[in-house]
């Protein structure tokens, strides 16, 4: 209610209305930041750069940016503080959602809410990023760093399908198991996802040499992880089976094949790199496929549903009407 009414308060209606099309390309470059964010992260860690910069908010004492190192040089230093600086560049593009949605025309409460968590997403991960820091990259600082990342492009694929549909009630476009079932598919993929963190936590690319490690057997927290990606794999074949049978929406079943592939790829990684002793290289593109796995499943999941067309702006519409025909 307050901040409907600070909202009412603003001058807003003499700010352009941004386009579909502008709308469509803010929250799109959403998705692809806050799935960045998660990769880049991980190149801080698997080269032991998450020290790089030993303090926050600056990159070294008394100074914003990386400085000169006689021993360890700069190289550390610039990755940990370009993986900042495309923190910025992410909160720059979270105000920019925020913005678009409250000068859009008409403003909508369910896009507004969504835009609000790209900020406030940024903020919560700098204040992780700040504690992970000073904590000297302890294992359980670093797990929610990545963990945070994966609900933000969970809601920002939701942004991205929010501002291109309508605000009217949601009319499932399967049968309401199968929506219990990708909701269940989806809590799956999140203890995967934690269980993952605890595989890296316990392995070689935890960060630095001197990073503490999860004492834990890492062979039973492997099995652990392949155990649920075999059950996920599992639910997604039944959940293609159900869909066969249920007349569903062309885009759906492309959404669905999407995911079945990212799936498999991911596993695949996930194997070569058991085989081959976790090099880096692997680890990097198992965190993107993370990441798109998340993204593809949050595409799933909006392709479900229906809520209607996008609404109109009464006051332009009526604009447009008055406006005298061309001769």
């Amino acid at each position: 209610m307050v901040l409907r009414t600070l909202l009412n308060r603003l001058p807003l209606d003499r700010v352009p209305v941004p386009t579909a099309r502008w709308q469509r390309a803010i929250t799109l470059a959403a998705v692809i930041g806050q799935a960045t964010i998660a990769v880049t992260g991980a190149v801080v860690r698997v080269t032991g750069s998450g020290l790089g910069c030993p303090t926050w908010p600056q990159c070294a004492p008394g100074s914003l940016v990386p400085v000169a190192h006689p021993v360890t040089g700069q190289l550390h230093q610039w990755i940990e503080f370009g993986n900042r600086m495309l923190g910025g560049m992410l909160g720059v593009v979270s105000a920019l959602c925020v913005l678009m949605a409250l000068f859009a025309r008409p403003r909508r409460r369910r896009v507004t809410v969504l835009a609000l968590i790209m900020p406030l997403g940024v903020v919560a991960q700098a204040v992780i990023g700040g504690i992970t820091v000073r904590a000297g990259l302890q294992w359980w600082t670093v797990a929610p760093h990545f963990l945070a990342s994966m609900p933000l492009v969970w809601a920002a694929v939701l942004l991205y399908r929010a501002v291109a549909e309508g605000d009217g009630p949601v009319r499932l476009l399967v049968p309401k198991p199968l929506v219990s079932l990708q909701a269940a598919q989806a809590v799956l993929l999140g203890l995967m996802l934690i269980a993952g963190t605890l595989v890296t936590a316990a392995g070689p690319h935890a960060g630095d040499q001197g990073t503490p490690r999860l004492a834990a057997p890492i062979v039973m927290l492997v099995q652990v992880h392949a155990d649920l990606l075999c059950l996920f794999a599992g639910m997604l074949v039944a959940l293609g089976f159900a869909l066969r049978i249920a007349p569903v929406p062309a885009t759906l079943w492309h959404r669905y094949w999407t995911v079945v592939a990212v799936v498999l790829a991911q596993g695949m990684v996930g194997l070569v790199q058991y085989w081959t002793g976790v090099p880096a290289v692997l680890v990097l593109l198992h965190v993107l496929g993370a990441t798109v796995v998340v993204a593809a499943s949050a595409a799933l999941w909006t392709a479900s549903r229906d809520r209607g067309l996008v609404p109109v702006d009464a006051d332009q519409t009526a604009a447009r009407t008055d406006q005298p025909a061309a001769v």
